[in-house]
């Protein structure tokens, strides 16, 4: 590589670094161009993409016709506010609701948003239809949690990076241990102040956590008993991420993964993100039944961008090719096979520890603590080897590829993990 090249990625990381907030760590690699599962760097260096944008670009990159629809619906008609109707809101509505069998949507712009959107509507739910009294509800979250950053998500997060000198915190919140059953019956029981369980199906920034079997199922047979709303955060695990359509669809028996039958969790509130637009776009959503959604009416909630035409062009598109390439079944499958692959690696590894996940969602714990840097290392190795990934929670690394990958495209990633972890072998 060349001064001049080099100097292509150096000058881009120094102008982020002298005019941008330092609100994140990204690892040096600078992207100027994708497609499917692969990206390239200024340089004109060829990766494997295995974040995809935190699960946001599930469809792969650039996909033809996501890209066509956003394109198409620019040239049309962009924005018109919510002061008046357009022509291809209320198609998405109805597209997207009956698509994950909810009565209504409420149309966002990013997760964080829709995480909101969600509390709100659980908060005037409980009042209005609940019965508790105004200013006294109260919704349970999870210890490790990640629903976002806004003041009112970082109040029940437990990530000091997150929340540290960022108070005054929102009240409302009660935090319970993840996958605890027992915690969650104890909370409901002593608490008749209760709105909601917020819930994510699988803690993914935590370092990809998956709940035990039928934990979800039990928390929403709790929830009911005690008529509390059970609010599946799907932002990160919907739209066939874990080898289902969602995450609380739970082992279905759907031939094609795409929770057609009956779900083992129906939640009562969903909230989606990332991948609704298959990173082309900010499309986020809230999804619900009337009993519930009627609870919003005109003036209490609302965004200027939030179900722009362009989004809902985009988002039809994107829920499009998840169904017509079958990106579920993809993920189950892969998703099986890159763990057997990687519990043959670990059998004999001392530098990771185990892989756990559910379809093309997964995670290697390295064997380090969370202060160390050998994640970190590895993931810059991988880097130069041609795969893109990144830490969290220090000795974690998260795997999410884009689920249009092949099985020769999977085997060969593993291939390149796995050579690079024997650098790293003590």
């Amino acid at each position: 590589m060349s001064v001049t090249q080099q100097s292509l990625s150096q000058q881009a990381i120094d102008l982020e670094n002298e005019y941008g907030a330092h609100n994140y760590h990204p690892l040096p690699v600078v992207l100027q161009r994708g497609e499917g599962v692969h990206v390239w760097d200024v340089e004109g260096k060829k990766y494997y993409d295995f974040l995809s944008a935190y699960s946001a670009v599930n469809q792969g990159h650039c996909h033809p016709k996501i890209v066509n629809a956003m394109h198409e619906q620019a040239k049309t008609l962009s924005l018109t506010s919510r002061a008046f109707y357009n022509d291809i809101l209320g198609k998405y509505e109805k597209y997207a609701s009956e698509y994950f069998n909810f009565d209504k949507l409420l149309p966002m712009n990013t997760g964080a948003e829709a995480v909101e959107t969600a509390l709100k509507i659980c908060r005037r739910w409980a009042y209005e239809v609940k019965g508790i009294p105004e200013n006294e509800a109260d919704i349970v979250v999870c210890e490790n949690n990640f629903h976002g950053r806004t003041t009112t998500i970082i109040s029940f997060s437990n990530d000091p990076v997150a929340r540290d000198n960022f108070g005054p915190y929102t009240k409302g919140f009660i935090k319970i241990e993840y996958d605890n059953l027992s915690a969650l019956e104890k909370t409901l029981e002593n608490n008749k102040n209760i709105a909601g369980f917020l819930v994510e199906p699988i803690q993914g920034e935590a370092g990809v956590y998956v709940p035990s079997e039928g934990y979800l199922e039990k928390a929403k047979a709790l929830c009911e008993k005690h008529n509390v709303l059970f609010i599946a955060d799907e932002v990160q695990t919907g739209i066939a991420r874990t080898g289902r359509l969602l995450a609380t669809c739970g082992n279905c028996n759907c031939e094609n993964k795409d929770c057609s039958g009956t779900p083992e969790v129906k939640p009562d509130i969903l909230i989606l993100g990332k991948a609704l637009s298959g990173g082309a776009y900010p499309v986020s959503a809230v999804l619900a039944n009337d009993p519930i959604m009627k609870v919003i009416t005109p003036g209490s909630h609302g965004s200027t961008f939030g179900g722009n035409p362009i989004a809902a062009a985009v988002a039809m598109a994107a829920l499009e090719v998840v169904r017509e390439e079958r990106l579920a079944e993809n993920a189950f499958a892969l998703g099986k096979l890159f763990r057997e692959k990687m519990n043959d690696y670990i059998e004999t590894s001392t530098i990771c520890k185990l892989v756990r996940g559910k379809g093309l969602l997964n995670a290697i714990v390295i064997n380090d603590s969370e202060d160390g840097d050998t994640a970190w290392n590895i993931c810059l190795r991988l880097r130069d080897n041609g795969l893109l990934a990144k830490p969290t929670h220090g000795n974690i690394i998260r795997f999410a590829p884009p689920l249009v990958m092949t099985e020769a495209q999977l085997l060969a990633c593993v291939s390149i993990i796995t050579e690079t972890l024997k650098e790293f072998e003590k």
